[in-house]
């Protein structure tokens, strides 16, 4: 599992790196565009059964269509539109469950889990846009990159050699207190390298704020989608990742951590 992780990891690196740096901010907010589909994909298959993925239902379809359209929205700086296509997104879903109450008095809580799931990922997802967009785009883009990815790491292999006390059992019961504690310094330890060659002029004592205010939030997003797959009784997202599973799976700390990146980034700093 470990030699898989890494492997894939580095095969990944490479194309990561060049699409931040080379790719312009259009053809980052396509990628990002593409990621949000493919995990919402994962997301409606934790979320619901077979049936109302297969079935007659355009809920999940129409998710997959509106998923890329808000970030290729938030491309053009328009935080107003990507509301608007949420608030569309929950009529429209309203409106098709009407016809179906009959027969599927469940189909409220499918629309319930739709508009959840375009807030959760797309949306999401689409504050890395905004950032990649803003003032030393690349920058702050490689910094919460590096910081979520270290803190990922570190808890992952301190929990798995030092961990003794479960973090929260009844959702994930291989994560430790000892393996957050470690994903935590890992934050720190790399994000303050990071300021202090590329980010100088960043306050120190705000910088520490948001160094473990993201490392935080992505520890909550990585247990959040541990209680989704709980709940679904699905152990992965996905199998597209060799040794970390699905997209959502290796996500599902950067979409806590973006939003709150984005707040530090425009507003405290």
């Amino acid at each position: 599992m470990h030699l898989k992780r890494w492997i894939t990891a580095v095969a990944a690196l490479p194309f990561l790196i060049l699409l931040v740096l080379k790719g312009g901010p259009l053809l980052f907010a396509i990628f990002i565009g593409i990621v949000s589909i493919i995990a919402l994909r994962e997301y409606h298959r934790i979320v619901l059964n077979p049936l109302e993925i297969t079935g007659q239902n355009a809920m999940p379809f129409l998710g997959c269509v509106i998923a890329p359209v808000v970030t290729g929205v938030a491309y053009f700086n328009s935080f107003e539109m990507v509301l608007m296509l949420i608030a569309f997104i929950l009529i429209l879903t309203a409106l098709i469950s009407l016809p179906q109450f009959k027969s599927n008095p469940r189909v409220t809580e499918i629309v319930i889990r739709q508009v959840f799931g375009i807030i959760y990922i797309p949306l999401f997802l689409s504050f890395l846009v905004f950032i990649r967009n803003g003032p030393d785009g690349i920058i702050w883009i490689f910094f919460l990159l590096i910081v979520i990815f270290a803190g990922d790491t570190g808890a992952f292999y301190v929990g798995s050699y030092f961990g003794r006390h479960k973090l929260c059992p009844s959702i994930s019961p291989g994560k430790t207190i000892e393996g957050s504690v470690g994903g935590l310094i890992a934050n720190l330890g790399i994000g303050v390298l990071y300021m202090r060659f590329f980010l100088p002029s960043l306050p120190w004592g705000t910088g520490i704020l948001f160094l473990l205010s993201i490392g935080a939030a992505g520890q909550v997003g990585d247990l959040f989608e541990s209680q989704l797959k709980r709940a679904g009784d699905i152990k992965d997202s996905g199998g597209i990742l060799p040794g970390h599973g699905g997209i959502l799976d290796r996500i599902d700390a950067l979409l806590f951590a973006a939003p709150l990146a984005y707040l530090f980034k425009e507003f405290v700093f």
